[in-house]
């Protein structure tokens, strides 16, 4: 039984990271599961407050980065609010639309779209707004992946 537990356990591992890309993921609590389901498995021994503050502070430092990255991302190339809710609109259904390519086109033409009709700025301002949804959402997923991973590598430090 035990090499089925560690195969859920790394199952769920994986998809927190397939979850950066993927938005429909909740790839933070899906993380959190995986440590949980361990606890439940196998201990919470090794668990302590510590260990559980340590990780909380990921656990709002990803939310902050997620943030962060796709306001700097838009702001710095001219974008306003209808560019955030746009692109994260298209962050969501993107994918749904447009399989695989739909990670990347659904935030920019959600950028895109949110600026020229809230804002009615001109089409090559709204490109340079889509393209900087683009640089916060890679970003994002690039600094999320990162603080993952030292979760991860915590937490098997810590069992």
């Amino acid at each position: 039984m035990e090499i089925v537990y560690w195969g859920i356990i790394i199952i769920l591992i994986a998809a927190s990271f397939i979850g950066l890309v993927y938005p429909i993921i909740p790839s933070v609590l899906v993380l959190l599961g995986a440590f949980l389901l361990y606890g439940v498995f196998f201990t919470f021994e090794p668990f302590s407050l510590l260990f559980w503050s340590i990780q909380g502070l990921f656990v709002i430092l990803l939310f902050g980065a997620d943030y962060a990255a796709n306001l700097i991302g838009i702001k710095k190339y001219g974008g306003s609010k209808a560019g955030i809710w746009g692109s994260t609109i298209g962050l969501l259904i993107g994918p749904f639309v447009i399989p695989v390519i739909g990670i990347l086109a659904g935030p920019f033409l959600g950028a895109v779209l949110g600026e020229m009709a809230v804002n009615r700025t001109g089409f090559k301002q709204s490109l340079k707004v889509g393209a900087g949804s683009l640089v916060g959402f890679i970003s994002s997923a690039l600094t999320k992946g990162l603080i993952q991973i030292i979760m991860v590598i915590y937490f098997f430090i810590v069992i």
